[in-house]
């Protein structure tokens, strides 16, 4: 005789009271930062009661937390089904959009939130971001057909301009260069918590740009045989583990190279310091350290995670807008000894992807919201075979055929990715042939 169901047998009010007990466990697990297990638990409530409109607007809070901008919107879109007027359920559903760079979207149920509570400081203030960037995009639009070119902030920036004051005691440029002593002072500088100064930080992004934008979108690296080349992870601008990593493997240098695969900031307190000293290394070490664009290079998640307010906090709105541009500039992907793929995200949503198609992608733009730069930025891996829609919204969900094939068309052993927060900091997944890499100890409270 087949199983049967155990709710079966039970009451309303027991199934009721066992999916509480899932949600509170799952707000416990949410309150302590350990937001996979938060899903896990209210999916449990869900399963239960599947007509609970609190329940889908928690889960999706929960994959707010860890990027999962998709499925976040996908739960808050199905809380407000069921309650149209569950403030909660917009709330919700306006950050996933925020989250996917659908400001217009977004805007229109952040109106909704602040229309039912006013009082609401953090939603009118999303509101009014919201409204602004879509405000500024209409107007970027209109006078995208006037012929006259407009300036870039990096041609507005007059250095020359900028003094030094007298009692600044801090790391100095020698004849505006980067020097191994400048690199030294620098990390134990922002060790102790003290800004560079302006003129020196808009220096090296100055000069970052103007390197970048010479850069293939797709670096090739070649590596001596028997040499280390140390591949490291998100790192989001957690600056004391940054330094952690250079004691523990050595600082870069010429004989000890480094490729920091994306997101070196947002979340983390110190984006600013992890962002200027892995630019300062780029830049004293140009073919032995190396850096990947991730998905929180990017105005929209600079806005959302922080970036844009410390930058403007610590420098100014300028400067924050001068790291924009840079970003826009940063190779896509890497290939080691023509051997090993490396790139932040993923792979692509179609077979036959070729590293010259990668290579003629063209940069210096935000990310689009599909293609081959969305998918090399946002993309992630997934254990069956094929591909699904992605969890984040953005990108897609690769299986470990499309993994194979990609290797097998161009010739590679297997692909090194971020993107995705592991346990013990690094998974080996699609049968060895995809590496996921991740740098931030203790992100969401998941130790790496």
């Amino acid at each position: 005789m087949p199983d049967q169901d155990h709710t079966s047998s039970k009451s309303d009010e027991d199934i009721k009271a066992e999916a509480e007990a899932f949600k509170t466990q799952a707000n416990e697990r949410f309150t302590a930062e350990c937001y996979e297990e938060a899903i896990d638990l209210y999916t449990k409530a869900i399963e239960l009661c599947p007509n609970s409109h609190v329940y889908h607007a928690n889960r999706s809070a929960a994959h707010l937390r860890l990027e999962n901008f998709g499925y976040a919107l996908t739960d808050a879109s199905r809380a407000i089904e069921l309650d149209k007027t569950y403030v909660k359920g917009y709330y919700r559903r306006a950050a996933s959009y925020m989250g996917m760079g659908k400001w217009k979207q977004a805007e229109r149920d952040f109106e909704s939130v602040v229309k039912a509570r006013p009082r609401d400081k953090d939603a009118r203030e999303k509101y009014n971001k919201c409204r602004t960037i879509v405000n500024r995009l209409r107007f970027e639009r209109a006078i995208a057909v006037d012929d006259e070119p407009q300036k870039t902030v990096a041609e507005l920036i007059n250095i020359e301009s900028m003094t030094i004051e007298d009692d600044y005691a801090g790391p100095s440029l020698q004849d505006g260069k980067v020097t191994p002593e400048f690199m030294v002072e620098l990390m134990a500088w922002f060790k102790d918590q003290k800004l560079l100064h302006t003129k020196y930080a808009f220096k090296i992004l100055l000069d970052m740009k103007e390197y970048l934008v010479k850069q293939p979108s797709l670096v090739d690296v070649s590596i001596p045989a028997e040499s280390k080349f140390t591949v490291c992870g998100d790192v989001h601008g957690q600056y004391y583990d940054l330094l952690n990593i250079f004691k523990l493997n050595g600082v870069p240098s010429e004989t000890n190279p480094y490729l920091f695969n994306g997101d070196f900031v947002d979340r983390g307190s110190f984006s600013v310091e992890c962002i200027l000293t892995l630019f300062g290394f780029k830049l004293l070490y140009p073919n032995h350290f190396f850096m990947s664009r991730g998905n929180h290079e990017s105005e929209t998640m600079n806005q959302m995670y922080g970036f844009v307010g410390e930058v403007s906090a610590k420098y100014s709105s300028r400067m924050a807008e001068l790291f924009t541009e840079v970003y826009n500039w940063l190779p896509l992907c890497h290939v080691l000894n023509g051997r090993v793929f490396v790139t932040h995200g993923g792979l692509f949503s179609r077979d036959g992807v070729t590293l010259d198609e990668l290579r003629a992608v063209e940069r210096g733009r935000q990310p689009p919201e599909e293609g081959l730069m969305c998918e090399l930025l946002w993309s992630d891996p997934q254990p069956q075979p094929g591909r699904g829609p992605s969890k984040r919204g953005v990108g897609c969900q690769f299986g470990p055929d499309v993994t194979a094939e990609f290797c097998g068309t161009n010739g590679l052993d297997y692909v090194i990715r971020s993107h995705e927060v592991k346990a013990e900091g690094y998974e080996v997944s699609h049968g060895g042939k995809c590496i996921t890499v991740f740098s931030a100890p203790n992100y969401c409270r998941i130790r790496t």
